[in-house]
């Protein structure tokens, strides 16, 4: 890990008050940072107030909500570090012919919410500020069922590159995590942790990965100066396996 160059630097994080974007929030509080983590659900919210403690600020905000995003981003004022890890789309896990246009299209919320952050943000970010997404193995893993993951992934993968070219010297880089064990899956009940041993018993590292292991992977591209138009991948092997 580079030497700490957050102190007293801003940073929002959209769709932080969740799961990995509140792990982000909460390390790169800790590091001294100044720290805005907004998110679209009242419970998480509620729950991130808790984790806070009153050390960062949480905000209520939509990827697609431009006038929700610009009023945080006008309280801040000057942007040193923006990140947008909301899901932001609703996605199908259905072989591609079984879904309608419609479900698959949905999937894509995801990344005109991302544009949608740095279009508003842009303005208020440092000259010499990051951008961090995060995006997902299914990128570059492909599997039956997950074609929304898959496209949707590989796009957001391929605007982190576009945009680094064109915002330079703003850096622009993508966290790719793999089977993290976040409330996403905890809809398997009493069956989740069984359900996560099977589907990482094929990876390298044969468990699932936590909020926290990808959150210090958002932070390692905030602070390394060096790394931009860069996938940094947090997933237990599992594009190897």
């Amino acid at each position: 890990m580079p030497n700490n160059n957050l102190e007293g630097k801003n940073v929002v994080i959209i769709g932080g008050t969740a799961g990995i974007g509140l792990a982000a929030a909460k390390m790169a509080s800790e590091l001294g940072a100044n720290v805005w983590a907004a998110g679209r659900s009242e419970g998480h919210i509620a729950t991130a107030k808790e984790v806070s403690g009153g050390s960062f600020e949480v905000r209520q905000a939509d990827t697609h909500d431009a006038e929700a995003l610009d009023a945080i981003f006008k309280e801040v004022g000057q942007i040193h570090h923006l990140v947008s890890a909301a899901v932001g789309g609703e996605r199908t896990l259905l072989p591609f012919l079984q879904q309608t246009q419609e479900q698959f299209q949905a999937a894509y919320d995801k990344l005109w919410g991302y544009c949608k952050v740095v279009r508003v943000g842009a303005p208020y970010l440092e000259d010499d500020g990051a951008i961090t997404f995060v995006s997902g193995s299914p990128a570059r893993k492909l599997a039956v069922g997950q074609s929304p993951l898959s496209c949707v992934g590989a796009s957001v993968e391929n605007l982190v590159r576009c945009l680094a070219l064109e915002l330079a010297p703003i850096r622009v880089n993508v966290v790719s995590p793999g089977t993290i064990d976040t409330a996403m899956f905890d809809h398997f009940g009493e069956e989740k942790q069984e359900r996560l041993n099977a589907m990482t018993a094929s990876h390298l590292i044969k468990r699932a990965g936590t909020s926290e292991e990808v959150a210090s992977g958002i932070l390692f591209v905030m602070q390394n100066e060096f790394a931009t138009g860069t996938t940094v991948d947090v997933d237990g092997g599992r594009l190897l396996s």
